[in-house]
């Protein structure tokens, strides 16, 4: 008696793997339309500041953001994490919206809704999804239950980070540069855990999401449609809001014993602030000394870093050079990660690498390229 046979025996295929038809080129029979002329990227700014940018790309799905200049920078001592909870709390109920409405209706769409530090972007067809992201900027409620709710997903957060070590090192690097403003971390402090209230997130709210310290962004918009949607829905708080200390340059140093088997180290100095020509400088620099493999799982053997780094010792390691800029500073130096027992040789060389650049080690070939 034959036995019965298995999926993989049948004769007939349940699918094609291959098509007639060369999706490349074009259908016979279809005759090709116009071909749409490229446009440029539009910017405007409205008497209330609010700065509206756009480039229509002709794609079916539109891609809207609005940005905020409210960071942790902005946070207090008595706020510290407001910001953490504040980017969870983007699909809270608010005043012309339900957060089950809020999700079943980006779902009912297609779309997508997030928040991503002090940013809100909607990946969605224009109209439907834009009146939750105009909801979700200028009408937050901040339920006490549903801010209590976002208490497990700060924990979340925190955990993976500590996951992380180059999350780890950035944030302790900016913790040592800097005393104030800078040196507020991404994530809601331990202490801080469970704390954060909704009359805070509310006074933030208030405080930093003004017109003029908004900017509405969209791809494949109409940049009139947007320019209408701004000066409709985005004119709810008008002022420069609160302003912001000024990040002071210290310097210092912070070490953290975690027990592994690598070390990564991040020596840095004062750098350029964004828009500057000493910026662009430090820009150049850091891809002279190199910023990164530029072929997948390479060894990045055009790196200046790593020719120097290599020559020192037989050990694994990988180092990259370091640039952040901002409104009123920045930061360039060299990231580093070795093993335990040659971390000192890495960081050595790689600081001799940095110093032979500054003394003139670099040839006009070199500068092109890294332009």
């Amino acid at each position: 008696m034959k036995g019965i046979r298995t999926l993989n025996k049948f004769s007939i295929r349940c699918y094609a793997a291959r098509r007639s038809d060369v999706l490349t080129e074009p259908l016979a029979g279809l005759k090709a339309g116009a071909a749409l002329p490229p446009q440029s990227v539009q910017m405007s700014k409205l008497p209330n500041g609010l700065v509206i940018a756009s480039l229509e790309n002709y794609s079916p799905v539109s891609s809207v953001g609005v940005f905020v200049k409210a960071g942790t920078r902005y946070e207090t001592v008595e706020n510290q994490g407001v910001s953490h909870v504040l980017r969870l709390a983007a699909n809270l109920t608010t005043k012309g919206a339900s957060a089950f409405r809020i999700c079943r209706g980006v779902e009912a769409v297609g779309g997508s809704l997030r928040s991503v530090s002090m940013e809100s972007t909607a990946l969605c067809p224009l109209p439907p999804l834009m009146e939750y992201l105009i909801n979700v900027t200028t009408t937050p409620e901040f339920r006490p239950w549903e801010v209590d709710d976002l208490t497990s997903r700060v924990k979340v957060d925190r955990a993976l980070a500590h996951q992380c070590s180059q999350i780890g090192v950035i944030e302790k690097l900016h913790e040592a540069a800097y005393k104030n403003a800078l040196s507020n971390s991404l994530y809601c402090p331990d202490y801080m855990v469970g704390k954060v209230s909704g009359e805070q997130l509310q006074s933030f709210v208030q405080n930093n999401f003004t017109s003029a310290r908004m900017a509405l962004v969209g791809l494949g918009v109409n940049h009139s449609v947007l320019r209408q949607v701004g000066e409709q829905f985005l004119s709810v708080r008008s002022g420069a809001g609160v302003a912001g200390a000024k990040a002071v340059y210290r310097g210092g140093e912070l070490r953290v014993q975690n027990g592994a088997g690598l070390v990564h180290s991040l020596i840095a100095s004062e750098g350029g602030v964004t828009g500057s020509a000493e910026a662009n400088a430090f820009s150049v620099l850091q891809r002279v000394l190199g910023a990164g493999p530029h072929v997948k799982r390479g060894s990045n053997v055009t790196s200046k870093l790593s020719q120097g780094i290599a020559k020192a010792t037989t050990q694994p390691f990988d180092a990259t050079a370091f640039n952040a800029t901002y409104a009123d500073s920045g930061l360039f130096g060299v990231y580093s990660i070795a093993q335990a027992d040659s971390a000192g040789e890495v960081i050595k060389a790689a600081i001799a690498q940095v110093t032979g650049v500054a003394k003139g080690g670099v040839s006009e070939d070199d500068v092109a390229r890294a332009r």
